[in-house]
């Protein structure tokens, strides 16, 4: 790590979206959709980087399961910005049907399309059964799993005798990230040399000893010379702190919901969360967005400069769980004028 690192400003990195297209009480998915391509527009007018969804099951607050499709949709509705999955679970998939999906993607939209995987289910147990079927996955072979998904990415002179070929597919550069809220992909990214993103988002205890795993344990590779580490992170902005606070509520009432195993749509924020969860509900629920930045555009820029001192990331993707749209576009908009 260089002696520098410390001087590191928000305007020395990218700035990038994470995007679980919300289903809102009173909405529809088709309601977030529209949604998510109007945010995906303004993102690419203020600057971000990338623009990526989630592949989520069985949740019926969020409208991104057919990851790919709505990754085809944002991309064709947008001109320059990156769109891809953060992530797609890989075990849910045969590798060859992800081989395909995205290469159909990066063939419509060259040079823009990111493969970000991971190994959890995305969704409860029952469901991953009803995904996987008899694949029986459990994630514990998702390293085989991803050599065989960047084997049919390689072209067609190094793959040799491959009886089966991804086409679209075969030969394409499509940057692969590994996704992870442990050490697990954390060492596996490194050990690839690839670039790894950390869902900070809701796994903020393990941030910093999965980035210190990524960084002991990258090799340089074809892909990169040194460590690329990207952290999610939760940011509600708004014109001031106490209005960034009471729009929090919503993602706090849907974190509150999913503890107690009662996922529902994105509710309105309220007054005063007191009335709604217990003492222990609301420490669970603190420490799970223990990394969370709430507050007015002062106070975003420095707790993102403090998280940027911390994790010495290359890049923050930025996740906002905001109940009404505009004001879910006003958030966007002052992360993006706060960092540059």
């Amino acid at each position: 790590m260089s002696v520098n690192t410390h001087e590191k400003r928000l305007s020395d990195i990218s700035f990038s979206v994470l995007d679980l297209a919300p289903i809102i009480v009173g909405g529809t998915p088709s309601d977030s959709l529209r949604n998510t391509l109007d945010l995906a527009r303004h993102a690419e007018k203020w600057g971000y980087n990338r623009y990526w969804l989630a592949e989520h099951h069985n949740m019926p607050g969020i409208a991104s399961s057919a990851t790919s499709v709505v990754i085809g949709h944002v991309a064709a509705g947008t001109s320059t910005i990156r769109v891809g999955s953060g992530g797609i679970m890989l075990p849910n998939h045969a590798p060859l049907v992800i081989a395909e999906q995205f290469g159909t993607l990066e063939s419509l939209f060259p040079g823009r399309i990111d493969l970000g995987l991971g190994r959890a289910p995305g969704t409860d147990q029952i469901t991953a059964h009803a995904l996987r079927r008899d694949r029986r996955s459990d994630g514990h072979d998702f390293p085989e799993q991803l050599a065989e998904l960047r084997a049919y990415f390689k072209p067609a002179s190094e793959s040799g005798n491959m009886r089966v070929r991804a086409i679209p597919g075969e030969g394409l550069n499509i940057p692969i990230w590994l996704l992870g809220s442990s050490s697990f992909s954390a060492q596996l990214a490194g050990q690839l040399g690839l670039p790894f993103a950390f869902a900070s988002h809701f796994s903020p205890e393990n941030t910093l000893p999965a980035l210190d795993v990524y960084r002991r344990h990258f090799r340089p590779s074809e892909v990169l010379d040194e460590p690329y580490a990207m952290v999610g992170l939760n940011v509600i902005a708004a014109d001031t702190d106490e209005e960034a606070q009471r729009l929090a509520t919503s993602m706090q009432q849907q974190f509150l919901n999913l503890i107690r195993n009662t996922p529902g749509p994105l509710k309105p924020p309220v007054d005063n969360m007191d009335k709604l969860w217990s003492d222990y509900e609301k420490a669970v629920v603190d420490r799970q967005l223990g990394s969370s930045i709430i507050g007015g555009p002062e106070t975003v820029k420095q707790k993102l400069q403090a998280f940027l001192d911390e994790t010495q990331a290359n890049e923050m993707m930025v996740n906002a769980q905001i109940f009404n749209h505009q004001a879910r576009l006003r958030s966007f908009e002052i992360v993006a004028e706060v960092t540059k």
